[in-house]
């Protein structure tokens, strides 16, 4: 009976000291880690070296991405495409953006610009998981930004809106990358 009551006075006394710890403003240390936004960061701040990459962390650990990730940095749109998804993104290489009239993408970078080149991203994310074998000729698909993209099959391949090809895929944590040779623009 003894041995209960002590048990019972120290689970209680940990309990009221951790309790007492949870009003407590936020220390020196914290307070300048959310300083430089780690600690406030949102889901893309989160660091984690042993689950699968989100979407976000795989398009940023491509070279061939460098431009894309710069636009979603630009667009402020990391946090959101860092969330659980699912998500399918179509993903312009930097070849991809290389087609485009010469100065656009330095255009759509400026602060600005910024709800523009937001919408042509979104354009560029379906909200679900859509391997390869779901795309089927002839098939519209809603995007995040509100408008949709045609699919079609050409010679094996899938092709959005008649002009961009998916040439890979990668699986992330939170969706399907579908690596393409250029860059969607929604319909004016």
């Amino acid at each position: 009976m003894k041995t209960k009551t002590i048990i019972h006075l120290v689970i209680g006394s940990a309990a009221v000291l951790l309790l007492g710890q949870c009003n407590k403003p936020v220390s020196d240390a914290a307070a300048s880690d959310s300083a430089d936004g780690a600690a406030l960061g949102g889901q893309s701040a989160v660091s984690d070296d042993v689950s699968q990459k989100d979407i976000v962390k795989v398009a940023g650990g491509s070279p061939a991405h460098t431009t894309l990730v710069a636009a979603v940095k630009a667009a402020e749109l990391v946090d959101v495409l860092s969330n659980a998804g699912p998500f399918t993104v179509f993903a312009p290489t930097n070849e991809a953006f290389d087609k485009l009239p010469k100065g656009t993408v330095e255009t759509l970078l400026k602060p600005e610009n910024k709800d523009k080149l937001a919408d042509i991203l979104q354009y560029h994310v379906l909200i679900g998981g859509y391997p390869e074998d779901k795309f089927t000729d002839g098939r519209t698909i809603g995007t995040a930004s509100g408008g949709s993209v045609k699919i079609s099959l050409k010679d094996g391949k899938v092709i959005i809106n008649d002009s961009a090809a998916i040439i890979g895929t990668v699986t992330a944590s939170n969706g399907l990358v579908h690596v393409v040779d250029a860059v969607l623009l929604p319909p004016q």
